[in-house]
């Protein structure tokens, strides 16, 4: 069996938690100068999307392979890698800032790197949850990192907003490997359970059928894939839209970065909001419930964000959006932990997070050639859409890549509408039976 959650195991579980929100803070403001740093160089939305598709592209060819590690290695080490890796190649970029040698292109490379080892790392935490806290408070958990998230991005826009001009790159990637310190140091500090492994688990001649056996896992369980499809179908246009969302507010307001870092703050807020009323509510009886009331919900508050022109529509649209991810993100989060065995936790949450990867590379990869390529020809004066869409979204760069923003949020929200209509999908909890009988006390 594997160990009981127990105090100790819960003030360990904070600890690293408020590490991880420190690291989250430095690496936003990182982020956030990055994206301000390429827009202003290119002025082209396949620029930032790019970033985002090679920090994705080697984390999903290491993907099947990581759920096997992350059953079989120490999880508190390879976390601590994943950390550190990053830190070396912040130091990395740095040096190239200073000797005047950095270029776009070495984002990807950075980027590619760090996604790789993220990938260790953040399985290797969520498969530690189950081990570390009580059941009934999953949801909780999940929701607290939802907060870690979107309380950075209250922090982080403003900082690195007034930081860029006054410290530069330089002073903003200092702080970065600073909070990186806090979080390696935070895991030094406490101790992180392992799942009990069998003689099956531990045998090297097995790694080959168990780079397949989260997939086979989800396969197995009908309402369990369902519940991983309408993921896919959620994430992928969200992840499309996403990228587009900074080269949309830049455009539209002549890269005003005040605006770009009060809307990420707004989101912020929204987001906290959110967790702050989950991990105090709880969320619903019927998680599946907050999965896909989380997808309408966001992708209503996306529609009218892509409509906006004006930061009083997109502040509290924005606000609104982020409200929503917490219930989605942590209701989905807690499904999976209360059906899913902690010792195979790492395979099948790898496998899970392999097609996740794939649909969100796919949005990256497309959303770029798809706003200058397509639609923002089409909405420049005398496009073949300003007849149609011209008066609603206006004309120019900015008008052509809100019109496919609201198309992505669109899809969203039928999305979370057509699963309730799925009794496989709807059902899930009832279906697929938890990896233990009841909820432990």
């Amino acid at each position: 069996m594997p160990q009981q959650p127990n105090p100790a195991s819960m003030r360990n579980f904070m600890i690293v938690w408020l590490g991880q929100l420190v690291s989250t803070i430095g690496s936003s403001m990182t982020s956030f100068a990055i994206e301000i740093w390429a827009w202003e160089i290119t002025g082209k939305a396949t620029t930032l999307a790019l970033v985002g598709f090679f920090s994705l592209l080697p984390s999903i060819i290491i993907t099947p392979i990581s759920g096997v590690i992350v059953d079989r290695f120490k999880r508190k080490s390879l976390m601590m890698v994943g950390d550190t890796v990053a830190v070396f190649t912040t130091i990395i970029i740095l040096f190239l800032y200073l000797t005047n040698n950095l270029q776009i292109w070495h984002f990807y490379i950075t980027g590619a790197i760090v996604g790789t080892f993220n990938q260790f790392q953040s399985l290797a935490y969520s498969s530690s949850i189950s081990l570390m806290i009580p059941k009934k408070h999953y949801t909780r958990a999940s929701s607290l990192e939802f907060l870690s998230g979107y309380g950075s991005n209250i922090i982080a826009p403003a900082l690195a907003g007034y930081l860029y001009t006054v410290i530069g790159f330089l002073g903003i990637w200092l702080i970065d490997i600073f909070t990186f310190a806090i979080a390696i140091s935070s895991l030094w500090l406490v101790s992180i359970p392992q799942p009990p492994p069998t003689t099956e688990h531990e045998k090297l001649a097995n790694i080959w059928r168990d780079l397949g056996f989260g997939w086979r896992y989800i396969s197995t369980q009908k309402s369990l894939l369902a519940l991983l499809i309408v993921n896919i179908l959620f994430w992928l246009p969200h992840d499309l839209g996403n990228s587009l969302y900074s080269p949309m507010i830049l455009s539209r307001t002549n890269n005003n970065t005040l605006v770009l870092g009060s809307l990420a703050s707004a989101a912020g807020f929204g987001g906290v909001m959110g967790a702050v009323i989950l991990s105090i509510w709880g969320g619903f009886k019927r998680k599946i419930k907050g999965v896909l009331w989380g997808m309408i919900g966001a992708g209503l508050s996306k529609i009218v964000f892509g409509l906006g022109r004006t930061t009083w529509v997109w502040i509290p649209a924005q606000f609104c959006s982020s409200f929503n991810f917490p219930l989605n993100g942590s209701s989905d989060t807690a499904i999976w932990l209360a059906k899913v065995p902690p010792h195979v936790q790492g395979r099948v949450f790898a496998a899970r997070s392999l097609v996740l990867q794939i649909a969100s590379a796919v949005g990256y990869l497309i959303a770029g050639p798809f706003a200058d390529q397509i639609f923002t020809p089409a909405l420049q004066s005398g496009g073949v859409l300003v007849p149609i869409f011209g008066e609603l979204f206006g004309t120019g760069t900015g008008a052509g890549i809100s019109l496919l923003y609201v198309i992505c949020a669109v899809w969203m929200l039928i999305v979370g509408l057509l699963g309730f209509s799925v009794p496989m999908l709807r059902n899930v909890e009832t279906i697929v039976p938890d990896h233990d009988v009841e909820y432990t006390s």
